[in-house]
This record gives structure tokens, sequence and C-alpha cells, in this order.
């Protein structure tokens, strides 16, 4: 194996660990699951998150964000309804005996403590607090419901959870400044936001370049073997190194151990989560992102430039390189430099995808799955390492590992790289749209089998097996985001819905034409050998 195809695989072992859930970033994570306590009168109110704009000395100052109680009165909805009203903190801080001090309409802050979230609610009214502000224990937000045996539940002002980093920087603003007041309201969230569509868009759009790319290039490679078959009977060349010097096939062995290995990856990156180790999966992707770049550019400039893609230098340990690639190198590694070092900024997503995309067709490019078996197993195994490490790790880890390394929760930044990310331009809460690189690898591996395997079986387009199964792909990522809007947002494991429709499909059509047999075991259709017809037509002779 080459550095080039090392460097490939390493990056991409990075990617699979990352399977990920298409996601929406936000300014924290409800956790508290409310299923043990239903709505009741008092307690009915929809769980919405509220902005929490301050002003400090009469200057707008930091914005943050909560979430608003189960009980109290709903908060407004416009901006433009809500008013400014001064901040107090609680004398005593958790406000679970009556305040020391009368409030004249204030918005009071009090810490989460130890009693109960209506108790607070019911000390602060009746001290003439207009709201309410209470601050986690945690860096998570937390629905505030009522005890199923509550009564007092008769509460008039509004409640807002804010999250412990959130109350820290607020204490600091009335310590040390005069006057201090927020502004609450909770803007409502469009029901599809555009940003999604367009990332629906982009996994698709990937798939189908990198299957077209990988069908096309299969059938150069056969259609040379053939030439070469037939030229030259007695000097029958070896399958592997005609055409296919550059593509690595995936085995079942291969397929497990590769899910396997990202677990381990994945909680490597769990537990050594920081900044160093973010920096360091953003060299790891910059090489891979570079790679992927260079292949893809090469390919397309090619036509062009025929003659500079087909004479070679040697280059001491990165082996023969074209003039075009040296050509296009440069400019690859330029962008990639410039988009780590200013990945901060607000259009930083634009690069990232570029890298993002052309790592994943390259990827898809180079690895191939060679039959329905293989991808079966692959596809398997993903399916049961996304469910487990988005959902079955919170009861190992007490938190779902998978969100806490995609979102970089201990790293002091926002996260790894290795995602597919679009801001959400038409919500007011603002954040990315975002779907890991595994949701579109894993499933384009299969996907690309069958275009291969349809131009090699010379199938027109409605009797292949591409149009359905990037049909049941497409299918199956919609019902992921329609999935993650009925769970208010929760990161959702994409390949619990993708792999059913796209292996599913697969499956049921294969057996329904009775291919079946040959797309598992064989992987291409049945053609009798080149040079045994030549050697049958010579002895006719």
């Amino acid at each position: 194996m080459d550095l080039q195809k090392l460097c490939l695989v390493i990056t991409v072992t990075a990617v699979i660990s990352l399977v990920c859930y298409p996601s929406s970033v936000t300014a924290g994570d409800i956790v508290h699951d409310d299923n043990l306590a239903p709505k009741k009168p008092g307690c009915e109110n929809d769980f919405v998150l509220v902005k929490v704009q301050t002003w400090v000395d009469g200057v707008e100052d930091a914005e943050f964000v909560g979430v608003g109680a189960r009980f109290g009165t709903t908060i407004v909805s416009k901006e433009k309804n809500a008013n400014q009203i001064r901040l107090t903190l609680s004398d005593p801080l958790d406000c679970c005996s009556a305040p020391k001090h009368k409030l004249d309409g204030d918005v009071i802050m009090v810490h989460r403590g130890h009693c109960k979230f209506t108790t607070k609610a019911n000390n602060a009214e009746a001290a003439g607090a207009s709201a309410l502000l209470i601050i986690n224990n945690q860096k998570e937000l937390y629905k505030m419901v009522c005890e199923p045996d509550e009564t007092d539940l008769d509460i008039h002002i509004p409640a807002v959870m804010l999250p412990q980093d959130a109350g820290s920087s607020l204490e600091k603003m009335l310590l040390t400044n005069s006057s201090v007041s927020v502004q609450l309201y909770s803007p409502r969230r469009p029901l599809v936001d555009i940003a999604e569509v367009f990332l629906w868009l982009m996994a698709v759009g990937t798939i189908l370049c990198a299957s077209y790319w990988s069908a096309w290039s299969a059938r150069e490679a056969a259609i040379e073997q053939d030439k070469l078959l037939k030229d030259a009977v007695d000097e029958i060349p070896n399958e592997k190194a005609v055409g296919f010097s550059t593509v690595v096939d995936i085995n079942t062995t291969s397929a497990v151990l590769f899910v396997v290995i990202a677990s381990c990856f994945l909680v490597i990156l769990y537990k050594l989560m920081s900044y160093w180790f973010i920096e360091l999966l953003v060299v790891l992707f910059c090489i891979g992102g570079v790679e992927g770049l260079q292949t893809c550019l090469v390919a397309l400039l090619s036509r062009w430039f025929k003659h500079a893609g087909e004479s070679y230098i040697k280059v001491p340990f990165f082996g023969p390189l074209s003039y075009l690639t040296l050509a296009v190198a440069p400019f690859c590694i330029a962008f990639a430099v410039v988009w780590a070092v200013y990945r901060t900024v607000s259009f930083a997503w634009i690069g990232q995808d570029i890298l993002g995309i052309a790592l994943i067709i390259t990827v898809l490019q180079i690895v191939h799955v060679p039959n329905l078996k293989v991808g079966t197993v692959l596809l398997s195994c993903a399916f049961l390492y996304d469910i487990f490490w988005v959902f079955v790790s919170k009861k190992v880890f007490h938190e779902s590992v998978m969100i806490v390394v995609a979102r970089g929760d201990r790293s002091g930044e926002d996260g790894i790289p290795m995602l597919l990310k679009i801001p959400r331009l038409f919500d007011p809460w603002g954040g990315y749209s975002i779907i890991g690189f595994g949701d579109i690898l894993l499933p384009g591996l299969l996907i690309a089998f069958s275009l291969r395997y349809d131009w090699l079986a010379t199938k027109s387009l409605r009797a292949g097996y591409f149009p359905w199964a990037m049909l049941a792909y497409g299918l199956g990522l919609l019902v992921t985001y329609v999935a993650l809007n009925l769970m208010d947002g929760h990161g959702q494991p994409a390949l619990l819905y993708i792999v059913p429709f796209t292996l599913g499909t697969f499956l049921a059509l294969g057996k329904k034409r009775g291919d079946l047999r040959v797309l598992w075991t064989q992987g291409e259709p049945e053609t009798p050998c080149s040079h045994v017809r030549l050697q049958h037509s010579e002895e006719l002779d």
C-alpha cells in the first residue's frame, strides 16, 4: 500500500468512527426525559427554547439560550413584544425559601439547589418577580417538569432553565456592573429549514457523482482487460494487475474489523477529547482532504491536459507522480491550510464541505464492495454500531458517546471536522445542520456497487438496481430528517433509517428478479471468458 492510500485509510477510519447523525447545533442538549411526568392542569406548557438577550449598563451584550418550564406562563414568541427587565440575583441563591428583599417586577436568577422547581417559582412570584431564571448545575439543559403529586401549580410567571456556563457569565455581569437587564422571548422555528434540503441534496449528489465515477472506471478497466486478453491469448495478465491497481476490495472479515476498529477509535476520541486532540483531527482531515481534492481535480483536468496527466516523474518518498498531480498539489495544500487557519470564521463551512465531499468521492472510487454479501455485513455492523454509540452507550457512559464526540463538548471547540455542515440561515436560532461522513460513505459503497453491476450487466436504467438504491437512500435520509424534527432536534443515528431502506430494497429487488445468488456471491454478471472463446475458435480452424 503506497503513502497516499495509507493516508486515506487512516482518515477513513476516523471518518467511520463518526458515522454520526444529522442534527442541528444549539446552545445545549436537553437531556431530561419527561415520559413519567405527563401534562396536567397548571403544568402543560410545551417545551420551547428561549432566548435570553442581555444589556449591561444599557449596552446590548451576550445572548444565551435556555428552555422553558412545563409550568408557569408561556413566553412571547416575537422579540418586539418582549420587554427589557432588570435582572437580580436571588438571596438566598437557591430561592428554596422566600427572598430576603422584595422585587419590583425584576427577573430573578436562582441556582438549581435541592428543592422543587415549582417551589422556587412560587417563592419568586410571591416576592414580586416577573420571571424566573434557574441556573443548572451542569452544561446541559434540563426539562423542568412537575412532580406527580404536586398541587400548588397556580404559577403566573415564566420559568426558564439556563446551562451552567450561561449562569456563570450572568453572575459575573451582575457582580461587575451596576445594571444588567434581560429580554426573554421564544421565536418559532420554521417547519422545514432550507439547510436540511441542501444537506440532503449534497449527500445524494455526492453518492451520485462517486457512483458514476466508480462505474465508469470499472467499465474502462473491464474493456482494457478484455482487449489485452484478445490481443495475447498466451500471455493472460493477472486480473488484479489490469485496471484495478488503485482499487481496494473489502471482504467480510475486514468489514467486521473495520467497525470494531472504528468503535475503538471512537472510545479513544471520547476519552482523550481535548483541544489538542481536535487539532490532531483537523490535521488528519486536511491530509485526507488534500488527497481527495487532488484526486478529483486531476481526474477532471486530465481530460483537457491529457499529456500532463500521463507523463510521470519519480518523486522521493511519494513514488511516481504525474506532472498534472504536481501542478495541482500546491493549490490543494494551500486550500486545506487556509481552511484550517480560518476554520472558525462564519463561512469556513464551505471549505470544510468541499474538502469533505472530495474525500468521500475519492474513497468511494478507491474502496469497493465486491458483492452484496460483503455490503450486507458492512451495513449491518454499521447499523448496530450507530444504534449502540448513540443510544445504548448512555447506559454505560451516562451520556451518548457519539453525540459528545461529534459536538466536541470536552474540547472547547465546535466539534470534529469530519462532518458536512450548512448554516441554518432561516432559523432564528442559527446553528448548523450536519451529517456525518459515514452516513454517506457506508451506504455509498453499496450504491456504487449497484451501478457497477448494472453497467457490467448492460442493464437499462429501468431494469437496473442503481435507481432504486439511490431512491431508497434518499427516502431513508428524508425519514431521518423527519424523525429529527419530531424528536425536538435530538441527534438521530441516520443509519437506523438509511440501512433498512437501502439494503432492504436491494435484497428484495434482487430476490424478485432472480439475481440474488449472483449479486450475493460474485458481484458481477456471469460472462464467458474471452481467452476460452479464442482458444475454441483456434481449435476449430
